[in-house]
C-alpha cells in the first residue's frame, strides 16, 4: 500500500535505498537550521574582524590577516548552507547570474592566501581581501530581487 502511495503521489516509485533514508533522518528543521546560519554567520563576522585586528600585528600579523579573513568568509558563505542545503547552494552559487561572483571570490580567496604565505605581499593581500569583499556583496545581492539593479544605477548616478 505505501509502495502504491508514493507511486501515485509522484514520488520515488522504488524503494527507499539506505541513502536517502539516511538523508531524511539527518535533515534539519527549519528552526535549527535558522540557528545554524546565525551561529556560522556569526562565528564568519568574528573571524574577519579578528584577522583585520591582527593585521598590525608585527611579522606574522599579514598571515593571520590573510587566515582569519579568508576563514571569516568561507564561514559566511558556509552559512547559507544551513538555509538552503549544500547540493542546492553548490547549483545555486554556479547559475549564470552568479558564475562570475562566484568565480571571483573562489579566486581571491586562493589568491589571498597565496600572496601572504607564498609572496609576501602585503599590498597584495590587501587587494584580494577587498576584491573578497566586493565579490561577496555582489553575490549576496544576487539573491535580492532588483538589487543588482538598484546597485548599478546607483553607482551611474554618483559616477555622473
Amino acid at each position: 500500500m505505501d509502495k502504491l502511495k508514493r507511486v501515485l503521489s509522484g514520488r520515488d516509485t522504488e524503494e527507499p535505498s539506505g541513502l536517502t533514508e539516511v538523508i531524511d533522518a539527518t535533515s534539519l528543521g527549519w528552526g535549527t537550521r535558522v540557528k545554524g546560519f546565525i551561529a556560522c554567520f556569526v562565528i564568519g563576522c568574528l573571524c574577519s574582524l579578528l584577522g583585520s585586528c591582527l593585521l598590525w600585528l608585527p611579522k606574522k600579523g599579514l598571515m593571520l590577516f590573510a587566515v582569519f579573513y579568508t576563514l571569516g568568509n568561507i564561514a559566511s558563505i558556509g552559512s547559507t548552507l544551513f538555509l538552503m542545503g549544500p547540493m542546492k547552494q553548490l547549483k545555486r552559487m554556479f547559475e549564470p547570474t552568479r558564475l562570475i561572483a562566484t568565480t571571483v571570490m573562489l579566486l581571491c580567496l586562493i589568491l589571498t592566501l597565496c600572496s601572504a604565505f607564498w609572496w609576501h605581499k602585503r599590498g597584495l593581500v590587501l587587494l584580494f581581501c577587498i576584491l573578497q569583499f566586493f565579490a561577496l556583496a555582489w553575490y549576496s545581492i544576487s539573491f535580492i530581487p532588483f538589487a543588482r539593479d538598484a546597485v548599478k544605477k546607483c553607482v551611474s548616478v554618483c559616477l555622473s
